[in-house]
């Protein structure tokens, strides 16, 4: 007859070992739905870091309060973000009156930041509609389908959007990021570490990969 294997000793064995599991780290995605280069990311970090925090800023406040400074720079955005899509095997069209800002869909994109499950559907939608439909997100009738698509409720939204104060939260967002040595949008905060622009997105999911692991403490077991 073989050994009788004792289940109460293999359970305490297993207790005694120190557990090895990864450590959570926290990946927040700064955006600004003006910016093709949030188009050109939004579905992969969506894709590749679960539980991603979403969190809208204002490219603005990074560049003085002008994004593009000249005619030049403004036409090497774009080549530089049609060349990415084109990369990327992604359709890009311009919405009318680009590079202009888009400070109402932001106000709602706050709105959907902080109300959870909300800021990923709504960002996902709006800039495929900016981006691939060429829409201006400010108008009503394109921002209430970007909202619909995130199922938000009509009177929050538009509450959101004639919300002024909202602009405040979102320039101090940026600049909080630009104090901490960002100098584009889109921005991933892996941790502490700042990856800026949607070329650093697979930098990013390499340095959550390697993330540090940690020991849990050994189960201390009374006698008796």
């Amino acid at each position: 007859m073989g050994d009788v294997i004792s289940l109460d000793e293999r359970r305490s064995a297993r207790l005694a070992v120190p557990e090895r599991r990864p450590a959570r780290m926290k990946v927040t995605f700064f955006f600004d739905l003006a910016s093709p280069f949030t188009y050109l990311a939004a579905e992969r970090v969506d894709r590749l870091f679960p539980g991603l925090a979403w969190r809208p800023a204002v490219t603005e406040a990074l560049h003085a309060g002008n994004p593009l400074f000249t005619e030049a720079d403004r036409e090497a955005a774009q080549a530089a973000a049609e060349d990415r899509a084109a990369q990327l095997h992604m359709p890009l069209v311009w919405p009318d009156g680009y590079p202009a800002g888009a400070p109402v869909a932001m106000r709602v994109a706050s709105l959907a930041a902080a109300e959870g499950g909300h800021a990923a559907p709504f960002v996902l939608a709006a800039s495929r509609l900016a981006f691939c439909g060429g829409f201006d997100l400010d108008d009503p009738e394109v921002l209430a389908e970007a909202a619909a698509a995130a199922g938000l409720g009509l009177p929050e939204v538009l509450a959101a959007a004639g919300d002024r104060s909202r602009d405040g939260e979102l320039e101090a967002t940026a600049l909080r990021l630009l104090a901490q040595g960002a100098n584009r949008l889109p921005v991933l905060r892996v941790g502490r570490t700042l990856f800026c622009g949607e070329d650093r997105i697979a930098e990013a999911a390499a340095a959550v990969r390697r993330r540090p692991r940690v020991e849990r403490p050994t189960p201390v077991h009374n006698a008796g």
